[in-house]
């Protein structure tokens, strides 16, 4: 069963392949996805990395989290499903005071 990592902490410089050559010294990788700005196209310090078993999943946590990586203390902790943000998307009356827009 895949284990999906989230890697946080991570130099702007980094790519997914270096993240897949670091992970797969744990276990097998099945999938490295850094996350980058859509306006800019640059990364944004964290990434989702999916392990093939449980066992290189653990591996990881425990040898790679607070490990330095580009300069920096690697945040890696099993992911959470993705939350629902109130607001995010829809919905909302776009704000305004409430008030008539004309004056009489």
């Amino acid at each position: 069963m895949n284990t999906k990592l989230y890697v946080g902490n991570l130099s702007f410089d980094t790519t997914e392949n270096d993240l897949q050559d670091l992970f797969s010294k744990q276990g097998p990788v099945t999938e490295v996805n850094l996350i980058q700005d859509h306006a800019t196209g640059r990364p944004r310090g964290f990434a989702f990395v999916t392990m093939a078993t449980p066992e290189g999943a653990q591996s990881a946590i425990q040898s790679l989290n607070g490990a330095e990586f580009g300069g920096r203390a690697l945040t890696v902790n099993e992911s959470r499903p993705r939350e629902n943000r109130p607001g995010s998307y829809g919905g909302g009356s776009g704000g305004g005071s409430g008030r008539s827009r004309r004056s009489y």
